[in-house]
């Protein structure tokens, strides 16, 4: 089977295509969405996130199409584990905000515009999740755009910051960055394709509030230099252990916020 008509990569908009990557679990969802970018009579492709280091992923994205470019949202592992040996595979630079994760290409620049396998794609800086986050906006996907969104949103749930390289307030300044792009479509690197990247920012806005008052409520109940694990307890209680860790990030980067 020629592994770019495989029947597991999905259209997720009309310049995108998407793989899901073999990495499920309790904080990657069903597993990393790497993304196919190219437009209309385009051979060259762009891939976004190349995910784990799994040969016959690599070799499903790398018969896509001649491998122009290769972006990266951010540093963690089930993103980029595979970008070397990708890059090896198909000669294609690899450009991430991170120099670290950069192979044979230049770290991105924020409010870049890079024009690649016949698409525009505009480079957001999003700290939050981690300080290296960026999303890619296609101005010209669909009638209203769509943006790739990394881990800053997913397409179910939640994200966790990565405190204390993601902050909470550079999230909230994220936020509000994707939601000034109105209604374009959301390709998350984990969970499903959302029709509108501005509702559910604004979703994802009263979540962070809802539980920043959660916090402030416990913190009066336990007193104001209460500790993470304590805070915890108190607003996290049925949390399950596997991710015990998430909760605490999360905690210890609302308290950091609260506390100035």
């Amino acid at each position: 089977m020629n592994p770019a008509s495989d029947s597991s990569f999905q259209n997720s908009s009309p310049f995108t295509r998407s793989l899901l990557a073999p990495n499920p679990g309790p904080m990657s969802l069903d597993g990393t969405n790497s993304y196919i970018i190219a437009g209309p009579d385009a051979r060259g492709v762009v891939i976004v996130d190349p995910g784990p280091l799994d040969e016959s992923h690599l070799a499903a994205l790398a018969a896509a199409g001649t491998v122009e470019l290769v972006l990266i949202t951010h540093r963690h592992k089930d993103h980029t584990e595979a970008s070397l040996r990708f890059h090896e595979l198909t000669g294609a630079p690899v450009r991430a905000a991170d120099p670290v994760q950069c192979h044979g290409g230049e770290p991105l620049r924020a409010g870049e515009v890079i024009y690649a396998a016949g698409v525009e794609i505009r480079v957001l800086a999003t700290p939050g999740h981690t300080s290296d986050s960026v999303c890619f906006h296609l101005p010209g996907d669909g009638p209203d755009g769509s943006v790739l969104t990394g881990d800053t949103i997913l397409g179910r749930g939640t994200t966790v910051l990565d405190y204390p390289d993601g902050r909470l307030g550079d999230y909230l300044s994220s936020l509000d960055t994707l939601e000034s792009l109105g209604p374009a479509t959301l390709l998350p690197a984990h969970g499903p394709v959302l029709p509108a990247v501005d509702a559910v920012c604004r979703e994802y806005q009263a979540h962070r509030e809802m539980r920043l008052e959660q916090i402030r409520e416990a913190l009066a109940r336990l007193g104001a230099q209460a500790g993470v694990q304590a805070v915890t307890d108190a607003v996290y209680p049925d949390v399950d252990p596997s991710v015990r860790w998430a909760a605490e990030t999360s905690v210890a980067a609302q308290l950091d916020y609260l506390r100035g």
